[in-house]
């Protein structure tokens, strides 16, 4: 077990021409023009110093060896961006898990992302200098030529010797903000093996999935010639200058006797079925340009390295209450899906450039292209992709939480839940939900209820999940999904009365396989795999309709913490949802353990590279059944899928 004594505290400068916020780290580091220009760090408690590689300080020899020293714990904030740039520099990839990262320290007690914003909620004396921002615009981003700088598109120390000197104070200045924030989290710690799986979540961001190349440019060339080619054809219709212009088409469609007070994609599909004529023909090319999704693959081309492949796709603890991953650059966990039955046929044609035959032999230009994202992602050469995918993993963790033995059991045999919860819901036989049944309607019905209301949600939660019934027919398959499910409504009603208890007096309450504590004028819900979930600050506070209700501190986008809302229901998914991430790394971990390295993953979904002829999806599959040992018996299933590319199955 590795602590946080011995630390080597650190932050850098850099510079880059690639832009950090759009390519990502790894792109970033990868430019050629990449250059390490500032190196501050502390050991412990000593003094910080700061090397300033730009202006020609060697980085010393000890800092090297600190740097590679299995025994030595780094610690950085966002220590991701600090350990891979590091690895650029000296030429050889650090260990991850010599690293800490205080941002995952912030992110597992609620608290804001960046390092301003924590140091403010968490009050400490060390703050991030104000002028940092203008800092890093004139040091370590391109600046335009001018004739004021003499056309340089650089900013260099001799050009500004005085900004230069706040610029290094603003280094060590961080690596002091860091330390006290450090400091500040130390007496939360997150359990060791949350340190394990960020070391796993690091090595996978480093391998980076392959990206075909020639299949996003294409895709890029193509959409840019069917938005040319539908741009003319809209001014054809509508003899505007620019029929793109929100206020130019409705004035058109306004003399046309269609106004529209919004173009939003629902209202104009609403208002395209209701008229013909070139009003239509309008309407529809709208919504076919409103479909084109170029902007991943254009993510892609972005943030793709010299190795051909793209890394950083994860963000470790991105959902900082209940620990989940969260997406980043091309945003793998809202790929949109694929149901084309000839997707090898689609693909050559778009790699081919082919804009005129794909427009022959397919409905939709922009729709076959959002189908192909996902196939822009392939293994290497010689390797192949083994997906493999949790069933119903969040309905399982649900029922095993709150002992809903008949799911369980159902879990535990066939595994048809839909079908076995409309059986309890409209007492039918479930042998009779069958496809030829008429009784076979019922499981849609049974889907939507299981997927809609496990969090106290009701006929909004229906709304939200896209439910395609009359609203009259709502309310009774919520009343109906509860009456079958009692002992999950009754986890809804013991964690807000137990959460509510804790807050009042201050004390402890156990909710089956969960424990509420108070803690520091927070509440934290313990987990069985023996990790935290943490609620800022929690008070009574009046709801929308007028209720009393529980309140919380959580960062907002900003990065401010605001008040948000709890209840019974909600802290049910809270909990569900972490459960269901924690099983998810640990079999990321036994897949990596076993041989089956990840290269992404996406909600409950592990994409393995594998050389072709070795392992089996079959092992994949049951590697990653494997129950971790504080939930031994919860029944855990995973199916999968062999492919050269990825998709949906």
């Amino acid at each position: 077990m590795i602590t946080l004594s011995g630390v080597f505290g650190l932050d850098i400068e850099t510079y880059s021409s690639a832009p950090l916020p759009k390519c990502g780290v790894y792109r970033y580091c990868d430019a050629p023009d990449f250059e390490l220009l500032l190196f501050s760090y502390a050991f412990d408690n000593e003094p910080v110093q700061t090397i300033d590689l730009a202006s020609g300080e060697p980085l010393p020899q000890e800092v090297i060896s600190a740097l590679e020293d299995p025994g030595i714990i780094k610690v950085a904030y966002n220590a991701q961006f600090e350990r891979v740039c590091l690895s650029r520099y000296l030429g050889r990839w650090l260990d991850p898990r010599q690293w800490r990262c205080t941002m995952v320290m912030a992110a597992y007690l609620t608290l804001p992302g960046r390092l301003a914003d924590a140091a403010v909620a968490l009050g400490t004396t060390e703050k991030k200098m104000e002028e940092g921002k203008d800092l890093i615009r004139y040091f370590s981003v391109p600046c335009k030529p001018t004739k004021t700088n003499g056309g340089r598109t650089r900013n260099l120390p001799t050009d500004a010797p005085e900004k230069w000197a706040v610029y290094r104070q603003y280094n060590a200045q961080d690596v002091e903000t860091e330390r006290a924030i450090r400091k500040a989290l130390e007496k939360y710690p997150l359990p060791e093996q949350e340190w394990e799986m960020y070391a796993l979540d690091q090595q996978i961001n480093d391998r980076g999935v392959r990206v075909d190349k020639k299949l996003v440019k294409n895709a890029i060339a193509v959409d840019a010639v069917f938005a040319q080619a539908a741009y003319q054809r809209a001014k054809e219709l509508t003899g505007l200058e620019n029929p793109g212009s929100v206020n130019q088409l409705k004035a058109w469609l306004a003399d046309q006797d269609m106004p529209m007070d919004s173009l939003a994609r629902k209202i104009v599909q609403e208002k395209a079925a209701q008229t013909d004529g070139i009003v239509a023909e309008l309407l529809n090319l709208r919504l076919e340009l409103s479909k084109t999704s170029v902007k991943k693959y254009e993510a892609m081309a972005r943030c793709v390295c010299r190795d051909g492949r793209v890394h950083g796709l994860l963000q470790f603890y991105g959902a900082n209450r209940t620990g989940r991953w969260a997406g980043r650059l091309v945003q793998a966990q809202n790929l949109p899906q694929n149901h084309l039955p000839d997707l090898d046929l689609a693909r050559e044609i778009v790699k081919n450039g082919d804009e005129e035959l794909l427009d022959t032999l397919y409905a939709s230009v922009p729709g076959t292209l959002s189908e192909l994202i996902r196939t822009a992602f392939i293994p290497k050469d010689g390797y192949r992709f083994l997906v493999a995918d949790f069933s119903a993993i969040e309905a399982r963790v649900l029922a095993w939480l709150a002992n809903e033995e008949w799911v369980l059991e159902e879990f535990r045999g066939k595994g048809k839940i839909y079908e076995a919860t409309a059986s309890r819901m409209f007492h039918i036989p479930q042998e009779s939900i069958v496809k030829g049944n008429p009784n076979y309607e019922y499981r849609q019905k049974g889907k939507q209820a299981t997927l809609s209301c496990g969090y106290g949600g009701g006929v909004g939660a229906l709304k939200a999940m896209g439910a395609k019934m009359p609203e009259e027919e709502m309310q009774p398959l919520v009343d109906a999904w509860r009456a079958a499910n009692p002992n999950i409504v009754a986890f809804w009603s013991a964690l807000d009365r137990a959460a509510r208890t804790v807050i009042r007096k201050k004390t402890s309450a156990r909710v089956g396989k969960v424990t509420l504590y108070w803690q520091d004028d927070k509440m934290f819900m313990r987990l069985p795999s023996g990790r935290n979930l943490c609620y800022q600050s929690p008070h009574f506070t009046e709801n929308r309709f007028g209720n009393d209700a529980i309140g919380y501190y959580a960062p907002n986008a900003a990065g401010q913490m605001v008040v948000q809302e709890t209840f019974g229901g909600k802290l049910a998914e809270n909990a569900t949802q972490a459960i269901a991430r924690d099983i998810l790394a640990h079999a990321l971990l036994t897949l990596e353990k076993n041989g089956y390295p990840v290269i992404f993953h996406v909600h409950d979904e592990a994409v393995i590279e594998k050389p072709t002829g070795q392992g089996s999806l079959e092992e994949a599959c049951r590697l990653m059944a494997i129950a971790p040992n504080w939930a031994e018996e919860l029944p855990l299933r995973a199916d999968g899928y062999e492919c050269m590319y990825y998709r949906k199955d």
